[in-house]
């Protein structure tokens, strides 16, 4: 595995504060602690311009903090038509994600595309913390996810 370039992934929503970075730190922990940290690199990022420069929401980092996870320094920033081709896995959170990812980043010809939720078996969208103010069903969903990214990668 040394020999091989890691796994670029990009995690997406609406503003980078709420679901992205929560799914960034979730999933960074959650290769750490099977010692896979050098075999991928990991970023989230919005959709919008609304929270460009703002850490992540209190919401997010309390869940964080409760599971011994640390995304100080973070800060939102919004996805680019350059992204599309650095990362190999470009994942949204929602179906209002993934058409804004289609309309910055164009036809997705490489199918790098997908939506959270397929990774954990379902066609929902991960609910935004921002307007339901439930940060722990969003924190299961995106857990869920991961651990079918981790597997839908082979690991």
């Amino acid at each position: 595995m040394k020999n091989r370039m890691p796994i670029k992934i990009l995690f997406v929503c609406h503003g980078n504060i709420c679901r992205s970075p929560m799914a960034e730190f979730l999933f960074k922990d959650m290769v750490s602690k099977r010692g896979l940290s050098e075999c991928f690199h990991i970023e989230s990022a919005a959709t919008t311009t609304d929270e460009i420069g703002n850490s992540p929401h209190s919401g997010t980092v309390k869940i964080l903090k409760r599971e011994g996870i640390s995304c100080k320094g973070k800060t939102a920033r919004q996805i680019t038509p350059k992204d599309y081709n650095y990362f190999d896995v470009i994942i949204g959170m929602d179906s209002a994600n993934m058409r804004s990812m289609e309309r910055i980043f164009g036809k997705d010809t490489q199918n790098k595309l997908h939506k959270m939720m397929e990774f954990a078996g379902n066609n929902r969208d991960v609910a935004d913390p921002w307007y339901t103010g439930n940060f722990e069903e969003t924190y299961s969903d995106i857990a869920d996810g991961c651990v079918g990214l981790l597997s839908w990668l082979g690991y």
